[in-house]
C-alpha cells in the first residue's frame, strides 16, 4: 500500500499564459512504473516559448502541448514508489536519486526498435502530454515502464543534478559538432544550454572558443567558464571580428543556441566554406534565410541536435569527476506555489537557470 499523500501541489498548463498552481492527485505506480518525489525541475527556454503560446506547441490540429498538463522536463528526484516489477526492471530502490530521458518513448515504432528512441514517432515528451507524459513542476512525478532510469551518483551536487538534463542535451550537441583540435568554434547563446555546451567544448580543446550573447552578465559567466573570447553582437560587429581572427575565412564550427532567428542568419554568414553549422535551438517564430548559402555558396554541413540520447550517463560522470560545474548557471530557486515569481525571474536578464524546488 502506498504511503504517498493523495494530493500534491502542481503547476497545470491549461493554455497559453493560463498556467495555474493547483492541488491535484498524486500519480500512482502501475506495473514497471516509478514515482519520484521531485527534488528540482528547471524552467527551460522552451517552457517560456510554450507559456507564451508559440505555434510549435499550441498550433495546428494536433498540438504538441496537450493540456491540461503539468509542465517541466529538466528534473531529478528521489524514488518514492515502485510499481510491480519496477525495481527489477530499472535496477532502482526507494530512496535512490534518479532521473530519466526527457522523452517517454513508445518502444514500438521504427525509431525505438532501431535504438533511435529520441526520435520516437509518437514523441511523448515529459511536461507536454496530459496523462501520458506529465512533467515535474509538481511534488511528485511518474516515470513510465518504457523509461531508461539513471542513478545520480553521490558526488553530484543538487545544483548539478538539476542540470543533468540540459547537460545531456549539450553533450549530444557537441558530439554532433565533431570538434577538432584546430577548429575555431563560435557558440551563439550563453543561456543554460550554451553555458553547458561551453564547458564541453573546452574539454575538446579547440584552437579557439568564441561565445556570443547580447547579455553582459551571461558573457561574464562564459568568460569565467573558459571562453577565449566573448562578443556582444548588439554592441560589436561579431561577424567582422570572427573573420578578422580567421584570415577572412570565418569559423570552422558555428553552434546556434540563441533561439532567435538572427542567430541563424548571423551564423550562416560567419561560418567558413565547408564549415559545420549545428542547430540546437527551439524557435518561437519562423526563421527565413537564403538557402543558397548552404549549397551553392558554401557547401555547409547543417546538423540538427535533439534531446540527449545515451548521454545522461556521460553528463553524470563528468559532473562526478569535477569536469563540469553548475556554478554561475543555477541562479534562482522557488517553491512550486511561487511559480508566478519564478516565471517572472526566468524572464529577468539577471537570471540564467531558475529552478522549481517542491
Amino acid at each position: 500500500m502506498s504511503v504517498l499523500p493523495e494530493t500534491m501541489k502542481a503547476v497545470v498548463a491549461h493554455g497559453p499564459e493560463d498556467y495555474r498552481v493547483e492541488e491535484v492527485a498524486v500519480p500512482k505506480a502501475g506495473p514497471g512504473e516509478v514515482i519520484i518525489k521531485v527534488e528540482a525541475c528547471g524552467i527551460c527556454g522552451s517552457d517560456l516559448k510554450a507559456y507564451h503560446g508559440s505555434a510549435m506547441y499550441w498550433g495546428g490540429e494536433d498540438p504538441w502541448m496537450k493540456a491540461p498538463v503539468i509542465p517541466g522536463h529538466e528534473f531529478y528526484g528521489i524514488v518514492a514508489e515502485l510499481g510491480v516489477g519496477a525495481a527489477e526492471k530499472h535496477g532502482v530502490q526507494v530512496g535512490d536519486r534518479v532521473t530519466t530521458d526527457q522523452i517517454n518513448p513508445c518502444g514500438k515504432c521504427k525509431f525505438c526498435k532501431t535504438g533511435k528512441y529520441w526520435m520516437c514517432d509518437v514523441h511523448n515528451i515529459y511536461g507536454f502530454q496530459k496523462d501520458i507524459a506529465e512533467g515535474a513542476w509538481a511534488e511528485y512525478m511518474k516515470f513510465s515502464e518504457t523509461a531508461t532510469i539513471y542513478k545520480i551518483t553521490d558526488g553530484v551536487t543538487p545544483e548539478e543534478a538539476a542540470l543533468v538534463e540540459p547537460m545531456a542535451c549539450a553533450v549530444h550537441t557537441i558530439q554532433r559538432a565533431t570538434i577538432e583540435f584546430e577548429d575555431v568554434v563560435v557558440l551563439a547563446g550563453a543561456g543554460t544550454l550554451g553555458l553547458c555546451m561551453l564547458q564541453l567544448i573546452k574539454l575538446k580543446t579547440p584552437k579557439k572558443l568564441i561565445v556570443l550573447d547580447g547579455n553582459e552578465n551571461r558573457l561574464a559567466v562564459a568568460k569565467k567558464l573558459g571562453a577565449d573570447l566573448v562578443i556582444n553582437p548588439l554592441k560589436e560587429d561579431a561577424i567582422k571580428i570572427v573573420k578578422d581572427l580567421t584570415d577572412g575565412y570565418g569559423c570552422d564550427v558555428y553552434i546556434e543556441a540563441t533561439g532567435h532567428p538572427s542567430g541563424v542568419t548571423q551564423g550562416l554568414e560567419m561560418v567558413r566554406r565547408l564549415g559545420r553549422f549545428i542547430e540546437f535551438s527551439v524557435f518561437g517564430s519562423e526563421v527565413t534565410t537564403d538557402w543558397s548559402v548552404i549549397g551553392d555558396r558554401k557547401e555547409l554541413d547543417i546538423r540538427g541536435s535533439h534531446l540527449g540520447p545515451y548521454t545522461y550517463p556521460i553528463a553524470i560522470d563528468l559532473f562526478e569527476r569535477g569536469l563540469l560545474t553548475a556554478e554561475g548557471i543555477v541562479t534562482h530557486s522557488y517553491k512550486v506555489e511561487d511559480f508566478a515569481e519564478a516565471m517572472d525571474m526566468a524572464h529577468n536578464p539577471g537570471a540564467i537557470k531558475v529552478l522549481l524546488k517542491p
